[in-house]
C-alpha cells in the first residue's frame, strides 16, 4: 500500500504575500526509484501516483480522506511562522516629527 505525506503548503518564494500558503497538501510517497531512460537520458518511473498532489483546507480533512480510502498517512507539523508583516506607508517617510534622519 502506498503511504501518503500530509504537510502545510509553504509560502511562495516569488512573492512576499502569503496567498495559498495555508492549505494542506497530500502527496503520495514514490513506490519505486526513478531510473534514467537509456535513449533520452530523462529520469522517470512507472509510478504515476507520485505525481498526484491533493489540496485540503485542514489537516483533519486530509486525514479523513486517507482513512476513508484506507491509505496510511503521516502528518508533518508546520514550520514555525515568523512575525507578522508590519504594514508600512510611503507617507511615513515624510511624516512631521519623524525621529530618524531622512536619506535618499
Amino acid at each position: 500500500m502506498q503511504k501518503a505525506r500530509i504537510y502545510r503548503t509553504p509560502k511562495s518564494a516569488m512573492q512576499s504575500g502569503r496567498a495559498r500558503a495555508g492549505d494542506w497538501t497530500l502527496q503520495y510517497e514514490p513506490l519505486e526509484a526513478k531510473r534514467i531512460d537509456p535513449l533520452m537520458g530523462w529520469s522517470g518511473s512507472g509510478d504515476t501516483q507520485a505525481q498526484v498532489r491533493l489540496a485540503f483546507a485542514t489537516a483533519e480533512d486530509a486525514v479523513a480522506f486517507c482513512q476513508a480510502k484506507g491509505i496510511p498517512c503521516e502528518v508533518e507539523a508546520p514550520a514555525p511562522v515568523r512575525a507578522e508583516i508590519k504594514p508600512k506607508s510611503y507617507a511615513d517617510n515624510f511624516r512631521f516629527g519623524r525621529t530618524e534622519n531622512w536619506t535618499h
